[in-house]
């Protein structure tokens, strides 16, 4: 969802629910492959940003994602997919499940198998939005001032092989809460908010071809399922003595 600042400028936060699906990734990967619902459906629902849904959909994920499917884990119904399928201005309604426990203090968590990145996507940071402050840079990756200061400085023990990446390709954070970083920082220094130009005129479209693909792969599979290939007329099935 669009909507603007208290100086008039658009910003990228999508508007979401405060209830969300336990593991919003692995979820949205799995209705992006068993659902035709729109990938601004999904990302609403999950609390995610549509370009995070976007990579899920393009397989560019930092890594591959294991579905987890909301309707086994009671968090989604079978008729509130339907009724987001039918219409795509739909928004779905989380069933109510037990209270989650969320991180309100304490740095954030990493698994082990991604803080190899961390050098990686702060460099990043730095490098794209030097605006942002070190406190906003260690809450969003989950680290120290003191790495943060060492690779600003370039006197970090691992400099010479850490290459900026972004952090949210990496899986470090996600795209809602970077942008909600960078225009806290902007805001903070007076200089105008940087927008996300990487759809810019074709975004829609774009999300719609995807969105095509995935459904022309699913009548595919159940044209299949369905043996609408009839043996007498599929090439498989062709008698090899049979001559013209």
């Amino acid at each position: 969802m669009f909507g603007r600042s208290g100086k008039g400028r658009p910003y990228l936060f999508p508007e979401v629910s405060l209830a969300q699906p336990l593991m919003p990734h692995a979820t949205a990967s799995w209705l992006v492959d068993n659902t035709s619902l729109s990938f601004q459906q999904i990302a609403d629902f999950c609390g995610l940003h549509v370009l995070e849904v976007q990579a899920i959909a393009d397989d560019t994920a930092a890594t591959k994602l294991t579905g987890r499917d909301p309707v086994r884990a009671h968090e989604l119904t079978m008729d509130e997919i339907e009724k987001g399928q039918k219409d795509p201005n739909y928004r779905l309604v989380i069933s109510k499940g037990p209270e989650q426990i969320r991180r309100t203090k304490g740095p954030r968590y990493t698994p082990v198998s991604k803080r190899q990145d961390k050098p990686d996507g702060i460099a990043w940071i730095i490098r794209n939005h030097p605006e942002v402050s070190d406190g906003a840079i260690g809450k969003l990756i989950g680290t120290t001032r003191t790495t943060i200061a060492a690779i600003r400085d370039r006197s970090h023990w691992n400099i010479a092989n850490i290459t900026p990446k972004d952090p949210v390709t990496l899986g470090l954070t996600s795209q809602r809460e970077l942008d909600a970083a960078v225009a806290k920082a902007a805001k903070a220094a007076g200089i105008e908010a940087p927008t996300d130009t990487r759809f810019e005129g074709d975004r829609e479209a774009l999300i719609e071809e995807l969105r095509a693909e995935r459904e022309r792969a699913v009548r595919d599979a159940d044209a299949a399922a369905a043996g609408e290939l009839q043996a007498p007329d599929h090439p498989a099935f062709a008698d090899p003595f049979k001559h013209g």
